[in-house]
C-alpha cells in the first residue's frame, strides 16, 4: 500500500477475509492436528476447542435480556460450535469483564446463567478472569471430546448427499424484530432470541451417523451453508418446502413486523440449528432441506440465487 491509498478496514475488508488474512502462512505446532477454518480446532488427543465473545450493545442488550439470561446465551453460542464438529463439550473458560459500578448481585446471575447452561451439557466452568472494562464482555473458550471419533469438518460435502437440520430456524430473527418494534406479543420468539437452545447431543448423533460436513447456524443458514460450499468446492440447492415449517412458525409475528418470514429463516441466524449433509439417511429428527449439487460454490434455493440477506456480518 502507497501513502496515497486509503487504509482498509475490518468494515470494508469483512470478516472472514480478514480472518483469511490473520491466519494465512501462520505454522501451527505439532499439538494442533486442525488449525483455524471449522467451527472449532482439534487439538492432540482429539481435544476441540472453540471461543467467542458478547459484546453489550452489539450481541446483547440488558433492557432485552437479564444477566441470567446473557450467561445462557454465552455458554449455548460456543457449545453449539463443539457440537458442529462432532464432539462432546466438557468444559468452559469464561472471562469477563464490566464497568467498576456493575452490581454484584448482576455478576452473580451472570454466572448463574453460565453454570445453568453449562451444566445442561454435563459441563463445568474451569476457569477465567475478571477485568473492569467500558461494558459488558463476554469471552468463552469451549473444550470438547471426539471420544475416537474423527471431526466432522465443513470440507466433507460430496455431491449428491443430502442436506438436513435439526433444531429451528429463524426464530432469533423473528425474536430480534419484535424486540427492536417493541411487539410484546410471541413471548416464544422474544425468548429465543435472548435465550437460543442448539440441539444438544445432536452433533454427536450426526457424526455417528456418517455426517460428512457440519456446522451451526450462527451467522444465517445461507451464510454457514456457504462456508460448507465453500470449503468442499460444491453447490448446495435449498427447497422452499423443506423449510416451510420454519417459515409459518414466524409467519404471524413477520406480519406483524412487515417483514418476510422466509428472509429470517435463511439469513436470521443466532438459533445455533445444526445443519449438515449425509450420503445416507439423516439421523431421527432431522429434516431435510436440501442437495448437494455440482458447483460453483454457492448456496440456492430452488435452483436460483436468494437475492435478500444472507446472514450477519460483523462489522456491519
Amino acid at each position: 500500500m502507497t501513502a496515497d491509498e486509503p487504509a482498509q478496514t475490518l468494515a470494508g475488508l469483512g470478516e472472514f477475509a480478514v480472518i483469511d488474512r490473520l491466519v494465512t502462512g501462520r505454522g501451527q505446532p505439532s499439538a494442533v492436528t486442525l488449525g483455524p477454518g471449522d467451527d472449532a480446532a482439534v487439538l492432540s488427543g482429539a481435544t476441540v476447542v472453540t471461543t467467542d465473545m458478547l459484546v453489550e450493545g452489539r450481541h446483547f442488550r440488558l433492557d432485552w435480556s437479564t444477566p441470567y439470561q446473557v450467561g445462557r446465551k454465552a455458554i449455548a453460542q460456543n457449545a453449539a460450535d463443539i457440537e458442529a464438529m462432532g464432539a462432546r463439550t466438557t468444559a468452559f473458560v469464561v472471562a469477563f469483564g464490566a464497568p467498576a459500578e456493575t452490581r454484584v448481585d448482576d455478576a452473580l446471575a451472570l454466572a448463574d446463567g453460565l453454570w445453568h447452561e453449562a451444566g445442561a451439557l454435563g459441563a463445568g466452568i474451569v476457569g477465567g478472569d475478571l477485568v473492569r472494562a467500558p461494558q459488558w464482555v463476554i469471552s468463552v473458550t469451549a473444550l470438547g471430546d471426539l471420544d475416537g471419533r474423527q471431526p466432522v469438518r465443513r470440507a466433507g460435502a460430496r455431491v449428491g448427499d443430502t442436506v438436513a437440520v435439526v433444531g429451528e430456524l429463524g426464530r432469533s430473527a423473528a425474536g430480534y424484530a419484535l424486540w427492536d418494534s417493541e411487539i410484546h406479543h410471541f413471548e416464544h420468539l422474544r425468548h429465543r432470541h435472548v435465550v437460543p437452545e442448539p440441539p444438544y447431543g445432536q452433533g454427536r448423533a450426526a457424526a455417528e451417523a456418517g455426517a460428512g460436513a457440519m456446522t451451526d447456524v450462527s451467522d444465517g443458514l445461507l451464510a454457514d451453508l456457504g462456508h460448507i460450499a465453500a470449503a468442499s468446492g460444491v453447490g448446495i440447492d435449498l427447497t422452499a418446502a423443506g423449510l416451510a415449517a420454519d417459515r409459518a412458525a414466524v409467519a404471524d409475528a413477520a406480519a406483524a413486523v412487515g417483514a418476510d418470514p422466509l428472509a429470517w429463516v435463511l439469513g436470521g441466524g443466532e438459533d445455533h440449528a445444526l445443519v449438515a449433509t449425509f450420503a445416507g439417511t439423516p439421523p431421527a429428527g432431522w429434516r431435510v432441506i436440501g442437495t448437494v449439487v455440482d458447483g460453483p460454490a454457492r448456496v440456492t434455493l430452488d435452483g436460483a440465487a436468494w437475492r435478500g440477506n444472507p446472514g450477519w456480518q460483523s462489522f456491519d
